[in-house]
C-alpha cells in the first residue's frame, strides 16, 4: 500500500493553533521521513498549518490581479462593450474569488483577510462601467446586477446546502467511492452513538 504514494510528492501539514513551541510529528512511509511544511496547495486552496488562509487569499489576490490586466486591455485597447467586460469579469474574476468559498473556506480566516478580496471586485466592475474611482461600489454593483461578494458567498453556500438535503446519495456517488463507503458506514451505525 505505501509504495501506491508518490514519495517526493507526499507531504505532512500539522494543523495547530498552539502558540508555544511543539514538535512536528515524525511520520514515515516506506522507511523514508515525509517532510513537514508550513502551508500546502490542494485543489488549488493553500491551507497553511494555523488554517487562518492568509496564504490562499494573498495568492488569490495575486492572481485575479493578473486577470485585472486583461480588464484593463479589453476595455482600452480593443474597446469591448460592458456586457463582454462583465462576461470577462464573471469567468476570469469572480468564479475564482467564488471556487472554494461556498464551502466555510473563509469561515475560519479573519475579516480583514476576506475584506482583501473585495477591493479587487470593486475595481473590475470600475473597469466595465468605465466609472470613476470615487464612484461609490454599491452603485456599480446595482448597476452591474453584481451582489456583495460576501452575500454571493452566504447565496453559493445556500444553494449547495440544499443541492446536498435534497439528494445526498446522488452527490455521493458521483464523487469518490470512499466517500461512499463512509456514507454507508455512518448509516449502519446504531442510532444511539
Amino acid at each position: 500500500m505505501a509504495s501506491s504514494f508518490p514519495k517526493k510528492k507526499t507531504k505532512i501539514i500539522h494543523l495547530c493553533n498552539k502558540r508555544k513551541f511543539h514538535p512536528h510529528p515524525t511520520l514515515y512511509l516506506a522507511n523514508q521521513l515525509i517532510t513537514v511544511v508550513s502551508k500546502i496547495k490542494f485543489l488549488q486552496v493553500i491551507f497553511d498549518s494555523k488554517l487562518s488562509f492568509k496564504p490562499h487569499i494573498e495568492y488569490l489576490r495575486t492572481k485575479c490581479f493578473k486577470a485585472l490586466n486583461l480588464l484593463k486591455i479589453a476595455n482600452k485597447q480593443w474597446g469591448a462593450d460592458q456586457k463582454s467586460l462583465l462576461t470577462l469579469y464573471r469567468v476570469l474574476i469572480r468564479s475564482k474569488l467564488d471556487y472554494a468559498s461556498f464551502v466555510g473556506l473563509y469561515g475560519s480566516a479573519r475579516k480583514s483577510y476576506i475584506s482583501k478580496l473585495e477591493p479587487i471586485a470593486n475595481q473590475a466592475l470600475r473597469l466595465c462601467l468605465g466609472a470613476f474611482r470615487t464612484s461609490p461600489t454599491t452603485s456599480l454593483q446595482i448597476l452591474c446586477h453584481e451582489p456583495p461578494l460576501e452575500l454571493r458567498r452566504n447565496e453559493l453556500a445556500l444553494k449547495y446546502t440544499l443541492k446536498l438535503q435534497a439528494n445526498p446519495i446522488r452527490l455521493l456517488t458521483q464523487s469518490s467511492q470512499i466517500n461512499h463507503l463512509a456514507y454507508l458506514l455512518l448509516n449502519t451505525l446504531p442510532s444511539h452513538l
